[in-house]
């Protein structure tokens, strides 16, 4: 709010390092569009939103699988050690997206894909914007 003077703005990478600032979503944002411009497959990515049981907070991090059946590493800007999420007990997974879908999570795994099911506006917002955005 302070940053973005918005309720829980995403901004576009560009947005983010250009205002040197934001919040957990730019940066994991900024790590998924990062490393997919650096050649990493986005289906082995998600944007995940998990509960900081900690802070007792909604938080977002970015998760990377090698396989789909890989317990996925975890990208985080609390905790900047990547570890796998079976190792992340303070954090509870929620729900877990990218450009392909939605997914409602499962204990520290990947989680169930769900069709017409759940809307990440905010997804759709930041993708179109980049389109319009010069690097």
């Amino acid at each position: 709010m302070v940053h973005w003077k918005a309720k829980d703005y995403w901004a576009t990478p560009v947005e983010f390092i250009g205002t040197n600032g934001g919040d957990c979503e730019d940066f994991a944002i900024a790590k998924y569009f990062t490393l997919k411009a650096m050649g990493v497959a986005p289906e082995k990515m998600r944007l995940m939103y998990v509960r900081a049981l900690a802070y007792n907070e909604a938080h977002m991090v970015l998760i990377y699988s090698e396989t789909i059946d890989q317990i996925p590493l975890v990208l985080d800007n609390i905790n900047h050690n990547i570890l796998p999420a079976n190792q992340r007990n303070d954090l509870k997974p929620i729900y877990s997206f990218n450009g392909d879908g939605l997914w409602i999570a499962k204990a520290k795994g990947l989680g169930k894909q769900v069709k017409g099911k759940g809307d990440v506006a905010s997804w759709e917002d930041i993708v179109t914007r980049m389109r319009t955005q010069r690097i």
